[in-house]
């Protein structure tokens, strides 16, 4: 089974969720793989700490111009829909980090001038810890365009294991990259107005993905209940909600898993395992 750990906006808890149900699950038996897909700010293998085994650079094809074919009639900036390329007298110039590798530069080039080469974005580092198979990408510095190193990430993901992948917050394309095809995601939210908004836009996304989900409220207080209001108005289950304790945040704060230290919450986390399961039927 593939559960997806999502947030409609950063901040919200959503690695420390994914890491402690994967380290609790791993305690319990399962056979468990855990996949960071937050690329541009990975931080799971702070917490997991693996011993890393496999480092893999990974490519993008970017267009590659053939200055002597080419007569810069500028077809091929016409075509980007990105802007990656710029045409001007005598000169292409290729701007790499906003080019999606459609190709349709350098099939819609008259003169065939474009060809393809591979482009570094980034690198996938694997390893394991605690009996969890894990594995995180990395995009280079500079580089925008997510969803190819989160696509690459998740062709290591193993159906036979129970698949845990920490998407990167928000609504936007990575994010869609990382949840679509996961059989169930869970989403994380706070108990705040801002924390509802931004639930509010991830819910509309999961609708459109057709991907079940359910709300855990992390950080949880008796103060703010526009939340429950909301998920009882349109019959979405909470299944899980974690108080605001400053034990759990000092555990956090020193990069440690809070299930580990705390270890009652190891059967907390597996009840949540539970009632995901029991959602999907």
């Amino acid at each position: 089974m593939i559960i997806s750990i999502a947030s409609g906006k950063g901040g919200t808890g959503k690695t420390t969720i994914a890491t402690n149900l994967a380290f609790s699950l791993a305690r319990k038996g399962h056979n468990l793989q855990l996949l960071d897909c937050d690329v541009e700010e990975p931080n799971a293998h702070i917490f997991i700490k693996p011993e890393v085994e496999i480092r893999e650079p990974v490519f993008f094809n970017v267009p590659q111009i053939d200055e002597e074919k080419c007569t810069y009639c500028g077809e091929c900036a016409k075509i980007c829909a990105y802007n990656a390329l710029f045409v001007t007298k005598g000169k292409v110039m290729l701007f790499p980090q906003l080019c999606h590798s459609c190709g349709g530069c350098s099939y819609f080039c008259p003169q065939n001038a474009i060809s393809e080469i591979g482009h570094e974005i980034g690198e996938i580092q694997a390893g394991s810890a605690y009996g969890i198979e894990f594995a995180y990408g990395k995009l280079n510095i500079g580089e925008i365009v997510a969803p190819p190193l989160i696509k690459k990430l998740k062709k290591r993901i193993d159906e036979n294991k129970v698949v845990i992948i920490d998407a990167p917050p928000g609504t936007s394309c990575p994010v869609i990259e990382a949840v679509k095809g996961s059989d169930f995601c869970l989403l994380v939210t706070e108990p705040t107005p801002f924390g509802l908004n931004d639930l509010k836009l991830a819910v509309e996304m999961l609708k459109v993905l057709k991907v079940p989900f359910a709300i855990l409220i992390n950080r949880w207080n008796e103060e703010y209940f526009e939340i429950d209001s909301y998920c009882k108005k349109e019959n979405i289950p909470i299944i899980m909600r974690i108080p605001l304790e400053r034990k759990i945040a000092e555990i956090y704060s020193e990069g440690n898993l809070f299930s580990k230290e705390l270890p009652e919450w190891q059967d907390k986390f597996c009840k949540l395992f539970n009632s995901i399961e029991g959602l999907r039927k």
